[in-house]
This record gives C-alpha cells, structure tokens and sequence, in this order.
C-alpha cells in the first residue's frame, strides 16, 4: 500500500511532509510586504522634503533687463541748479564723453549719504573726460541749491520740474544712477543708492 505523498518513511515510521509551498508563499507576501513599506517610507521622506524645500525661481521667473541698457540715453534740456536760474544744459552738448547721471531729491535720506561719494569720485576722474551731471526731481530751485551747497556737491545739476526727464529714464525713486558712454549709449544703471564698489566699477568700464 503506497503511503500519503504528505508523509515520509523514516525508520519504519511515518512522518508528516512539511507543507514546503505554503512556507515559500508566506516568505514571498512578507518580502513583498517590506521591499513595498520600505519605498512607501521612501516616497514620503521625498515628499516631505521637496515641501519643506523652498522654491527656487526659475529663469523665466528672474528680474527683467533693465530697458534702458543698450539704447542711447534719451535727450533733455533742463535749467541748471543755479542761482540766477536762466540757464540749460542739454545731455547732447556732452556728446563723445561718458556721463554719470544721477537723479536725486532734496527730500531723499539716501541722497545725503551719496553724495559725498559722487563728489569725490567725480574729482578723481574729471580730468580723463568723465563729466557727472546731477538731475534734481520732484522739488523747487531753492530747495535743491541749499541741498547742494550743504553737502558739497560742485558738479552740475540741473531740476525736472515736469518729470519728463525722470519718466523717459524710467525712474521709480532716488537715487538712481545711469552711466553712459562716449556713443551715448547706456551701459549700466543702479536703481537704488550706489556703493563706492558700484561706482568705480563703472567708471573703469567707462574708461575703458
């Protein structure tokens, strides 16, 4: 009589067969079970690291060029800052030399701490052609001389009483300073209060 196939002969006596595909099964569903937790933990560890990383602005998303760099510097004849009051200065009259606008208020906190610093850099390289022109917005004649002779300021400025100047320069606030060059081209414009680093950075590019 041939014995169960879930049974073995051993010593003449009859032993159960261990159930050897239903173990192999259970051993498969845990190793399914961890490998599928381990890349479920996986998955949210990404998760909640790309939520708590901040987002980094992509390239389309970057400051626009500033309009103005590249294009000739629009023209304008505006009364000089002085006393008698009666006469203009037009930007063409500088044609061929680089210039160093700079718009600036009375009224401008900022201003007062730069212009010391235009001044002394504008002595340092007048002799090389550099002219410094200041244009004073948004304020009277009287107000815009004692500004001047308060801090000292011997280069030329003139007053945008209409703000025709300051709209075409594109202009938000003071200061802002605009360098161009010997073809009347602006090459660089810093729309807040310049650092001495800033300055002679420009100019040697305009010297150059």
């Amino acid at each position: 009589m041939d014995e169960p196939e879930d049974q073995l002969a051993v010593s003449g006596e009859a032993v159960a067969r261990p159930p050897i595909s239903r173990n192999r099964s259970r051993k498969r569903s845990i190793l399914i079970f961890t490998v599928v937790s381990l890349l479920n933990v996986g998955l949210l560890a990404l998760l909640w690291v790309w939520l708590l990383t901040p987002a980094q602005p992509s390239s389309s998303q970057s400051a626009p060029a500033d309009p103005l760099l590249g294009r000739q510097a629009p023209d304008f004849t505006l009364p000089l800052l002085t006393a008698q009051g009666k006469q203009t200065l037009s930007l063409s009259a500088f044609k061929g030399k680089p210039v160093v606008i700079n718009f600036w208020s009375s009224t401008c906190e900022p201003c007062k701490d730069e212009m010391p610093l235009l001044e002394s850099q504008w002595e340092r390289v007048r002799s090389q052609g550099v002219v410094f022109l200041g244009i004073d917005v948004e304020d009277t004649s009287s107000d815009g001389l004692r500004f001047l002779q308060q801090h000292g300021a011997t280069y030329a400025s003139v007053i945008d009483s209409s703000g025709e100047t300051l709209v075409s320069y594109g202009v938000t606030y003071t200061p802002e300073t605009i360098f161009i060059d010997r073809s009347g081209k602006v090459v660089s414009a810093v729309r807040m209060e310049i650092t001495s680093q800033q300055l002679q950075d420009n100019l040697n590019a305009l010297l150059r």
